[in-house]
């Protein structure tokens, strides 16, 4: 069951990777051409980047400790 739950973290933790590294880029260059929208806004523009990153440290802590249990 532990081999199960590995293989679907890899394939969770690609696939958030993927997503944080393509949604950085866009929002970088959304920044990058529309300052002015991201000058009203009380947060910085990079906020949901370090949620989307949150999650992708959650997935990998949950890997290490699946296969510390894993390993003989």
């Amino acid at each position: 069951m532990l081999r199960k739950l590995n293989c679907f973290l890899n394939i969770v933790i690609g696939s958030f990777i993927g997503i944080f590294i393509g949604y950085g880029i866009y929002k970088f260059w959304h920044f990058k051409t529309y300052p002015n929208l991201y000058a009203m806004q009380s947060a910085p523009w990079y906020t949901e980047l370090l949620l989307d990153g949150a999650m992708v440290v959650v997935c990998i802590i949950l890997k290490l400790i699946i296969w510390k249990k894993l390993k003989p």
